[in-house]
């Protein structure tokens, strides 16, 4: 029921939309072939932590800042309301779409609560401050520009264009139920950027930024490639 275009400004957005339009057509022209896509929220895990400080934050935040306890508010912006779902959980979903011989189609995988502004104030125990979204996108599109983070604007337009998904498919036809919350895996997430923790291999590795994160520096923060 929502559209599947994307949000023209995140060309993260654009490539999910290609995606689905190139399975659109493998459908169409190979109706024997069973095709089955999953469509998750935003994954998250405590392993995952250092790869999504590099993607998202960038090398100038300390970790030790990352706690609940230090952040006394949450930007009440209108439309903020995003899914998540812990990797482990998206796992079975893969493996659960992949063994079971009836799957096929499009599947929403996605943890409840929805991370809503209310939900997201309890959660870290922090008061909701209406902030208009447009000044949010023009610091975030002058810090990108200035290579101070490496976030482009279209992400935050996606986070506020993105509909709520329904997962009714995935439980019943695949069998698929969470075994962890949003919230629980965001706190996870949150736990791990705070500890700088990571993994052994070289994506998630604590220390792939080299060391006080000089790497980071070097290749230029949300620099373009020429």
């Amino acid at each position: 029921s929502w559209p599947r275009d994307g949000i023209p400004s995140s060309f993260y957005s654009r490539h999910k939309a290609e995606a689905e339009h190139i399975l659109d057509a493998v459908e169409a022209e190979a109706p024997d072939v069973r095709i089955v896509r999953l469509r998750p929220g935003l994954i998250f895990k405590r392993s995952a932590a250092q790869e999504i400080r590099r993607y998202f934050i960038g090398p100038l935040l300390p970790s030790p800042l990352v706690r609940r306890s230090l952040l006394p508010v949450v930007p009440a912006l209108p439309g903020l309301a995003f899914q998540a779902v812990h990797s482990d959980d998206v796992a079975e979903a893969y493996r659960l779409a992949a063994t079971e011989p009836r799957a096929r189609g499009a599947y929403n995988i996605a943890a409840e609560p929805v991370l809503d502004v209310p939900a997201l104030a309890r959660l870290l125990n922090a008061r909701p401050v209406p902030v208009p979204a447009g000044v949010v996108r023009a610091l975030a599109d002058l810090s990108w520009r200035a290579h101070l983070q490496p976030t482009p604007p279209g992400w935050l337009d996606m986070g506020l264009g993105v509909p709520t998904m329904d997962i009714t498919r995935a439980r019943e036809q695949l069998g698929w139920t969470p075994s962890r919350g949003a919230d629980e895996a965001l706190i996870e997430l949150l736990d791990g950027l705070r500890e700088a923790d990571g993994a052994g291999t070289p994506p998630l590795a604590a220390r792939a930024g080299g060391r006080f994160r000089v790497r980071e520096l070097l290749s230029g923060v949300g620099r373009r490639n020429p």
